[in-house]
């Protein structure tokens, strides 16, 4: 996996942060120094978290649980969209849906019906309906595609959630605390990071920063999800030769089996060739 170089960072911007005067406190660690009025973001630490969560976040993928990524700020939900759909990750980009996580069996139901309407296209049962009925059903599935298309394959909790922007997206990080879920996120220097397990301080106004750090994010996912193909295709593997050894020494055995009785044989009518040699021989006496 590519290095999160510094130099990079920069050029994204990613080290601004906000006005001394709506920092928050906790963000001190986080902070290298104060220029014209902005706090500016110590990078280095910027790299060492972002390994950190890089880390933790590909060992998930490698274990085949899901992670969801939740940016609905307009800087940030392109980048999301792109960067989760090319690991295959559930994500939310248009607004939270409440009680997604605390109340996550509700929203399946609403998933589900988004199904039973595709089901109905396919089907042909959508045709029977009426002009009026029609049009119903396309805008639910227009609103539920919108708010609920992009989770339609998280069918159980995540195992951790990626956000952008922990003040804007608090009732996600709420949600996910009360359930013991791990919370990742990109932190400014205005947001609060005790209720956060992984921190990764930097600009999440930049969007050049935000794709700079969630494709490298991504990328550890990928890696976890690529090793874990590795595995199973091992693991198969070895299954299979496990199984194909008793086969085998089955085989071998009837070969030993089937020469020892040929052996057997040849040795008998060689005897029974030399008994009838002796017998003719006292005959002809």
């Amino acid at each position: 996996m590519a290095k999160l170089e510094f130099d990079q960072l920069l050029e994204s911007g990613a080290h601004f942060g906000h006005l001394k005067r709506k920092w928050n406190p906790a963000m001190a660690p986080y902070i290298f120094m104060e220029r014209n009025g902005i706090h500016i973001i110590d990078l280095y630490k910027t790299i060492a978290k972002a390994e950190e969560a890089a880390a933790a976040l590909k060992q998930i993928a490698k274990t085949g649980k899901k992670i969801l990524f939740v940016a609905t700020k307009k800087q940030a939900k392109p980048v999301i969209e792109e960067k989760a759909q090319s690991v295959n990750m559930p994500y939310v980009i248009e607004r939270w849906p409440a009680g997604m996580l605390t109340n996550f069996p509700t929203i399946r139901k609403a998933v589900k019906k988004m199904s039973s309407i595709d089901k109905m296209i396919k089907d042909g049962t959508f045709e029977t309906l009426s002009k009026r009925e029609k049009l119903q059903v396309t805008r639910q599935r227009a609103k539920l595609e919108k708010n609920l298309g992009s989770i339609q394959d998280l069918t159980r909790l995540p195992s951790a959630i990626f956000v952008v922007d922990v003040m804007k997206e608090q009732i996600a990080v709420k949600e996910a605390e009360r359930l013991g879920i791990p919370v990742f996120g990109i932190i400014d220097t205005n947001s609060d990071p005790s209720n956060i397990d992984f921190i990764i301080p930097a600009n999440d106004d930049a969007s050049k920063a935000v794709d700079l750090i969630i494709g490298y994010i991504c990328e550890a996912i990928k890696e976890g999800l690529d090793e874990r193909k590795v595995e199973k295709a091992d693991a198969a593997a070895s299954e299979e030769q496990d199984e194909e050894a008793p086969q085998r020494r089955e085989r071998k055995s009837k070969a030993a089996r089937k020469e020892r009785v040929k052996k057997e044989d040849t040795e008998a009518m060689k005897a029974a060739v030399v008994s009838k040699f002796a017998k003719d021989a006292e005959v002809d006496e």
